[in-house]
């Protein structure tokens, strides 16, 4: 039973990974967009708007469409549309298109997350935190990948590299959709006894859930706003090439990555709510020094922290959210995993308008005030956090 468990844990941890790549590729392909098209920064953070607004406004409606009736197959769906979406952007030079096949790459993404998120929760048992960690570990590693790959690409075929993208996304929709029967069937057998029971005893929690949704917009918007603006400080302020900027965005996203896994951990041992703190709290300060510091080194040193601070919560607030909304888990994963991170997404334009007009240090500066949401918020979720120990311990 583990072992299944852990194989269909890590097969949905493969198919997060080749759905979000694309959305990790985009700020890398977005400088050599710059290069080949000229277009102004609040053009290129409307770009990113386009691959995150559908998914703000249609990933809660997937997820609510997998509680009334599970889906899986939407995964494979969403793979398929995330990896052509982006690959077609290379071949387009109008605006207009460039916004649409980006917009499509980010439908892709929305169909994924919530059967994705829910399926994750379904085959992880007792230790959600670990399970669901591998499986936002997978999106995380495919934001450190999309750049490389992209990068990798563009810069042996021009543009036109980007339909590279498509290739693994087709190989993966293709395993997903030979899997789905057998994950759907095994897990359901051997789970269902633990979870039934529970749900009609458990009510859902709205205001829990609401404060943490307010979390997740502060999250969101730093967490956007340096996915686009991160490879541009490297290159602009601190005077790098454009391939060593997606290389640094690419390391960021990696320590991202591991920091999610070991938030899951901490989070299954220590409860979920204090590690979202730790992470939240921390975040400011090592956004202040990233945005003061003028040389190369402790800039790199610097992302570290940065990374652990944004991502070591990132799969407990997807537990938290399925905790307090027991009854509605596709619900709470299209909005934990979806319509929090795209409004970071729909404020990137504004961060565009702002660098065009006061210089890019206003953006990042913009960022680093904008993390003090998530750190208050993270201490509005304290009532919870003795019922965390408590369940923590009963598992342990």
């Amino acid at each position: 039973m583990h072992q299944n468990h852990n194989r269909y844990i890590y097969l949905l941890s493969a198919g997060h990974l080749f759905t979000d790549m694309n959305q990790g590729a985009l700020p890398a392909i977005l400088p050599f967009l710059i290069a080949a098209y000229h277009f102004n920064y609040a053009e290129v953070a409307t770009l990113v708007l386009a691959s995150t607004v559908v998914s703000s406004i249609i990933q809660p409606v997937f997820g609510n469409l997998a509680d009334k009736t599970p889906r899986p197959w939407m995964m494979a769906i969403g793979v398929l549309l995330a990896g052509g979406g982006m690959a077609a952007a290379g071949f387009l030079s109008d605006f207009r298109l460039l916004f649409v096949s980006i917009m499509i790459s980010g439908v892709g993404v929305a169909a994924f997350h919530p059967e994705g998120a829910r399926m994750a929760n379904k085959v992880s048992g007792d230790k959600k935190g670990t399970g669901v960690s591998i499986f936002s570990f997978g999106g995380n590693a495919g934001f450190a990948v999309g750049p490389i790959l992209a990068t990798a690409s563009i810069s042996l075929f021009g543009l036109k590299g980007t339909a590279i993208l498509a290739v693994p996304c087709v190989l993966m929709a293709i395993t997903i959709l030979s899997q789905i029967k057998k994950m759907n069937q095994a897990p359901s057998e051997q789970i269902s006894s633990e979870i039934v029971p529970e749900k009609p005893v458990e009510p859902d929690r709205w205001v829990p859930f609401t404060l943490l949704s307010l979390l997740l917009f502060g999250r969101s918007i730093v967490f956007c706003g340096l996915n686009t603006f991160l490879p541009l400080f490297f290159i602009q302020v601190l005077q790098q090439s454009e391939s060593m900027g997606s290389t640094l965005l690419s390391f960021y996203f990696i320590i991202g990555a591991a920091s999610t896994l070991i938030g899951g951990r901490l989070g299954d041992r220590f409860g979920f709510v204090k590690i979202t703190r730790i992470g939240f709290t921390l975040l400011l300060p090592a956004l202040a020094a990233l945005a003061m510091v003028r040389a190369i080194t402790p800039a790199v040193l610097l992302l570290i922290p940065v990374a652990y601070a944004l991502y070591s919560p990132s799969s407990l607030t997807v537990v938290l959210g399925q905790k307090y909304l027991p009854n509605r888990m596709g619900l709470a994963s299209g909005i934990t995993l979806g319509l929090s991170v795209s409004i970071g997404g729909m404020v990137a334009p504004f961060l565009g308008h702002l660098a065009d007009k006061f210089g890019l240090m206003a953006a990042i500066y913009a960022i680093t005030a904008i993390s003090i949401i998530p750190a208050v918020m993270s201490y509005t979720l304290s009532k919870e956090d003795k019922k965390e120990k408590v369940a923590q311990n009963s598992h342990s």
